[in-house]
């Protein structure tokens, strides 16, 4: 039986989406979509509120098709999915806290984003003044002899985002651990609302400072779909040179972070010189080692220069003569692989049931890359061959980032070698009608979601963004209990979820 279709067929098509359909349904086509992700049929890619009601983006597994259905709220409040379907959980809980809407039989009724500092309730719903000082934060407790708790952050030693940690542990070993985030939530929904395109590409960009590629990418994607926009194919290569070089420069961090979180600096500093040395090169053909506000809706607002090809081109030749080194020192170093090996491990099946993307899902048995399975230009005549591993531990991630940077040099060397010179950015034109469309793209994380509708007068109407983050830190939770509290920092930087892209 169809897993998606049928609801697609059971609703009613929103007018002016593009791309995948919406559908408008009842409570009880949002009651079967519960069962059917309960039944592994389908994947949560997103859920989401608005003031009238929650949209949920799917996928349905066997044939990959994606569908959004959204429900109307009834009396402000709609069926809770997280009652049956867990990775909906902090999803719902952040719609309840923006827009004001009650997830009826939703199991965790704690506020998730709203920390009671912003002096209203439900900022995006109907606002109003909300109670001070606001209740204490109630952690859940665990119960057995010789329990205690340790509390971490949410400031850190280092200097790295906001976020609190509660471990409930027998002597080192963590019993529980649970999460408090939304401490950097910056409003950028509410931001995006009524701001013009350039503007909200902008905004974008800036959701996760170490993705701003994959977010522009994924805006510029929804934009230029929902108004039917063809961008020039040069402008789509050198989209796709920029995000394997946003990927590069972040996995090649996090080896060596991992490592150095083991106490072996060595590999770390080897990692940060060539980390640097990507920047450097993005730098000087882009003009930003980050590469932000260079992908735009309609191309790319720079083109790459002759001489910007030749640094890219000089920064694969130094990492390929070095990559080698660093892989043979991790392999080779038993203090370190006592560490990585075997600790941490995320079971495949909650990976399944997460949608977990990037290098989380495919260390744990979970092969999605939406460049190859979403699919999108230029990547169809690219050749590369997504990683998979079944371990699902530290070491395993580990691995992973290891051959997405090979792949990634690869790509970077076809990219260049196939792009031909051209236009690289086109006018767009107000449709004079509402749009909507969705755009999911391969962020070195794991997939970005963006889902956008564009009003009559070309302005963001609304605009929801999706980190993979969202769908991982619970994860992270799960792979500590029965680890040490030692392991935990290596733990947490093998999954480096995002603090600011879940918190927006």
């Amino acid at each position: 039986m169809p897993a998606l279709s049928d609801l697609v067929e059971a609703g009613e098509l929103v007018p002016g989406s593009r791309r995948w359909p919406r559908v408008k349904v009842g409570p009880h086509e949002w009651d079967i979509a519960a069962r059917r992700l309960v039944e592994g049929a389908l994947t949560l890619l997103g859920l989401w509120g608005e003031q009238a009601g929650v949209h949920m983006a799917l996928r349905e597994n066997q044939t990959g098709s994606i569908a959004i259905v959204s429900l109307d709220a009834v009396e402000n409040s709609f069926p809770s999915i997280a009652r049956a379907h867990p990775p909906a959980l902090r999803l719902e809980r952040a719609v309840r806290d923006l827009f004001g809407l009650d997830p009826q039989g939703l199991p965790d009724a704690r506020p998730w984003l709203d920390h009671g500092a912003w002096g209203v309730s439900a900022p995006l719903g109907k606002r109003a003044d909300a109670p001070a000082p606001p209740p204490a934060y109630a952690f859940l407790g665990a119960e057995g002899e010789g329990l205690h708790q340790i509390p971490v952050g949410p400031v850190h030693a280092g200097i790295i985002e906001p976020g609190h940690f509660r471990f409930t542990a027998n002597g080192e070993l963590v019993v529980r651990l649970e999460e408090r985030l939304g401490y950097v939530h910056k409003g950028i929904e509410g931001l995006m609302q009524g701001a013009s395109l350039e503007r909200a590409a902008q905004l974008a960009g800036r959701v996760s400072g170490d993705s701003t590629v994959a977010y522009a990418l994924a805006f510029a994607q929804a934009t230029e779909s929902a108004l039917q926009v063809k961008i020039p194919e040069r402008a789509a290569w050198l989209r796709a040179l920029m995000a394997e070089m946003e990927r590069l420069a972040n996995h090649l961090g996090d080896i060596g972070a991992i490592c150095n979180d083991a106490s072996f600096a060595l590999l770390h500093a080897h990692c940060g010189v060539l980390r640097e040395l990507m920047l450097r090169a993005a730098s000087a053909a882009f003009g930003h080692r980050l590469m932000r506000d260079l992908i735009a809706p309609g191309g790319v607002t720079r083109d790459l220069s002759m001489e910007g090809a030749a640094a890219i081109r000089k920064l694969l030749t130094r990492v390929r003569r070095r990559l080698p080194h660093i892989v043979r020192i991790y392999d080779n170093t038993a203090s370190l692989q006592d560490r990585t090996v075997g600790t941490g491990i995320l079971k495949p099946e909650l990976a399944r049931q997460y949608g977990a993307g990037g290098y989380i899902g495919r260390a744990s048995g979970r092969l999605f890359d939406a460049r190859r399975d979403v699919g999108y230009a230029p990547y169809e005549k690219l050749s590369f061959d997504p990683p998979l591993l079944n371990d699902g531990d530290v070491n395993a991630r580990v691995w992973i980032r290891i051959r997405e940077v090979e792949q990634s040099l690869s790509l970077i060397e076809q990219i260049l070698n196939q792009a031909q010179p051209g236009d690289v950015r086109v006018e767009l034109k107000a449709a004079g009608e509402t749009r909507e469309s969705m755009a999911l793209v391969e962020g070195f994380r794991g997939d970005v979601l963006v889902w956008l509708q564009i009003g009559a007068d070309g302005l963001v109407a609304r605009c929801h963004l999706r980190d993979p983050s969202w769908f991982q830190w619970p994860l992270l939770e799960a792979v500590i209990e029965g680890n040490i509290v030692a392991d935990f920092p290596l733990c947490n930087k093998s999954f480096n979820c995002s603090y600011s892209g879940h918190d927006l």
